[in-house]
């Protein structure tokens, strides 16, 4: 009787009713099956057990899929089961016993992961939709803070543009486009008091240049060029207005694509714009 008992606590009954021992094992536990009743008891408890774990966490199925695993089973419709009924005896034999448990645990396995894999497509749908949705947004922030922040800098520059035009202290020099950039244009203001330069970002439009060459605004006083200073594209300015360097006189100015960091002499073929005061 010890040895009955510890053959049942070695656990190879439970390997035995799932189905995981060899055959020769398979044919050994048979054999102390037929040899004891304890271990036979012990083999239908097993299978009980199992057959009653599988109702309790059954879930019924949509029609739809239980049509399909119908006929996976290889039954035609559910009319078929019903017309046709067979008496399979659940304890005849172990081996009986055990392909009938088996099978409704594979059936009820079989729903439980059909359900999961509908939850686990559904979840990541869900997931993808919610990211598209934060990209979208986040997408439409950027866009908002880039046309606030343009509305912001040409109103400062509309507001210096009203600003210059009500006093008698600045004058607005209008910068037309020459021949080489003839819808080029922008403004310079020049106060008549402290000789202060200051032009407007927000009122230019000169053609883009690339990384390696910037603007420089020129005065032109008793007909030479006098250099005021090298300025970026609007695109890049962080203030509506920039401050040129001073200039106590002057019958022109003119603006020409340079080098970064300006040159001695303007580049002629390079001007964009110019204007008399």
């Amino acid at each position: 009787m010890e040895k009955v008992k510890e053959y049942i606590e070695s656990g190879i009954l439970e390997l035995y009713v799932l189905g995981q021992l060899s055959v020769p094992e398979s044919n050994e536990v048979e054999e102390m099956a037929n040899k004891y009743s304890e271990i036979q008891a012990e083999v239908l408890a097993i299978e009980l057990a199992m057959e009653n774990y599988a109702q309790h966490n059954s879930i019924v199925p949509p029609a739809k899929l239980e049509s399909q695993l119908f006929d996976k089973l290889g039954f035609k419709n559910t009319q078929q089961i019903i017309a046709e009924p067979k008496t399979v005896p659940l304890y005849d034999t172990i081996n009986d016993g055990k392909v009938t448990k088996l099978r409704y645990a594979l059936v009820a396995c079989s729903i439980l992961l059909a359900i999961s894999l509908g939850a686990l497509f559904s979840a990541h749908k869900e997931l993808k939709d919610a990211n598209f949705q934060i990209a979208s947004l986040s997408t439409d922030k950027e866009k908002f803070a880039s046309t606030a922040s343009q509305l912001k800098f040409e109103n400062a520059g509309m507001e210096n543009r009203i600003a210059m035009t009500e006093t008698d202290e600045w004058t607005t020099v209008k910068l037309a486009g020459v021949q080489n950039s003839p819808k080029s244009k922008m403004l310079v203001y020049w106060n008549k008091n402290n000789k202060n330069i200051l032009i407007n970002y927000a009122a230019m439009s000169l053609p883009k240049t690339d990384q390696s060459h910037e603007y420089q605004l020129w005065a032109l006083v008793d007909g030479k060029p006098v250099s005021l200073g090298v300025f970026g594209s609007n695109e890049n300015a962080k203030e509506a207005v920039k401050q040129m360097d001073t200039i106590q006189k002057a019958q022109a100015f003119a603006v020409t694509v340079e080098p970064t960091g300006g040159s001695a002499n303007p580049t002629m073929e390079k001007m964009v714009v110019m204007g008399a005061i």
